[in-house]
């Protein structure tokens, strides 16, 4: 029988059980897994209620079926998806179920594992970019500064990051620049992506210093109108706050302040700033002809060459290894990288466990989920 990854709500352990074929409701497209990708949600997202379930969200692979009122996809297809959030039959598994709307076919000169980096984060940075921040498409580019357009600068916060590495290819696509991206010790790949690259590690003073500089040299003041933060974590907020056009300024952040500030309380933007909180789970309830629009577009730009895929690492023993990749991206090993699972390389174990584990069946217990809540179980994602 098929397969599948329950990823416990402690994230010490996983557990591989047998689960039948889904069958698909009418606008869904079920798909044998070749490729899953994964996310950092992946591991925060299975402490939301202490809910163990099968979190993965980022498929690739070949259409086994579709729902009645499904008429753009056969079986046999290759295609990508993106799962819908909090629902049965996700990615890390043999089969998982998508959204016609966010399914799109793979061109043949994009590989499933290249593929399995694209959906979440794609689709995070075009809803950030094009809906809430509502800058010109690609499909809509202003006229490049050097061919004598203005100048629509943005800082890229955490741009090596999948999501941010998507936001500042698409700015590039859409004629915009100069491009400012913050990133740490990916910096090299951070070059290939911008036109400026600050490094966050030197502190918040040099931060903020560093982008002044920057607006500077290319005669922009000292602010910056639009900013996108794909980190959304760990002062973040505090810096962006610093260099954020206070009069008429936007942000959009891949995390909500109120959860995710140091001062959660009292965090908040000038009154001149419009800030927004992009969530990807929009493509599945309120944006979905988004959603459907934006995936055909990202197979458009694959095929063409405009677009490439996220550098990845394929973690070994399929979905064996789906705990070895959660537990690298809860201690901050990723760096520039996605980490994919080729499903067809699991090997028959029920159950795989961190050296920390506790208890039995790879169930917390009740202090030890505590000691791993992660605020992201609070986040209201839209269902």
């Amino acid at each position: 029988m098929p397969k599948q990854v329950i990823v416990q709500s402690s994230i010490e352990a996983v557990e591989i059980i047998d689960t039948p074929i889904p069958t698909p409701r009418d606008k869904e497209v079920v798909i044998k897994v070749v490729v899953s990708g994964t996310n950092p949600k992946d591991w925060k997202y299975p402490l939301w209620k202490d809910l163990p379930h099968n979190s993965g969200d980022d498929i690739a692979g070949i259409v086994h079926a579709v729902g009645k009122d499904v008429y753009e996809f056969k079986p046999g297809d290759r295609v990508a998806a993106l799962h819908a959030f909090g629902t049965e039959n996700g990615s890390f598994a043999e089969y998982a179920v998508a959204p016609d709307w966010t399914t799109f076919h793979l061109p043949h000169n994009v590989s499933f594992e290249e593929a399995a980096t694209i959906p979440l984060s794609g689709l995070t940075a075009a809803i950030a970019l094009y809906v809430d921040m509502k800058l010109p498409a690609p499909y809509n580019p202003r006229k490049p500064a050097e061919s004598g357009g203005e100048k629509v600068p943005i800082l890229i916060y955490g741009v090596t990051s999948a999501v941010g590495a998507f936001a500042a290819k698409y700015a590039r696509l859409s004629g915009l620049g100069p491009i400012i991206g913050v990133a740490g010790r990916a910096g090299d790949f951070a070059k290939t992506l911008v036109d400026y690259v600050v490094d966050y590690r030197n502190g918040e003073d040099a931060l903020v210093a560093a982008v002044e500089e920057v607006l500077a040299k290319e005669g922009l003041g000292s602010k910056v109108p639009n900013v996108f933060d794909a980190i959304s974590e760990n002062g973040s907020f505090e810096a962006t706050l610093r260099f954020i056009d206070p009069n008429g300024g936007t942000v959009s952040t891949v995390l909500p302040p109120k959860l995710f500030a140091r001062d959660k309380e009292n965090f908040k933007y000038p009154p001149g700033v419009k800030a927004f909180n992009s969530a990807v789970p929009q493509v599945h309830s309120t944006h979905k002809d988004f959603g459907y629009l934006w995936s055909r577009y990202l197979g458009r730009l694959l095929e063409d060459g405009r677009l490439k895929a996220h550098p990845y690492e394929v973690i070994p023993g399929g979905l064996n290894g789906v705990l070895i990749g959660l537990k690298n991206l809860k201690d901050g090993n990723a760096s520039a990288v996605k980490y994919v699972y080729r499903i067809e390389d699991t090997e028959d174990v029920p159950m795989l466990r961190a050296a920390s584990a506790q208890g039995t069946g790879g169930q917390p217990s009740g202090s030890q989920s505590r000691q791993n809540s992660h605020p992201l179980g609070d986040f209201p994602f839209p269902f």
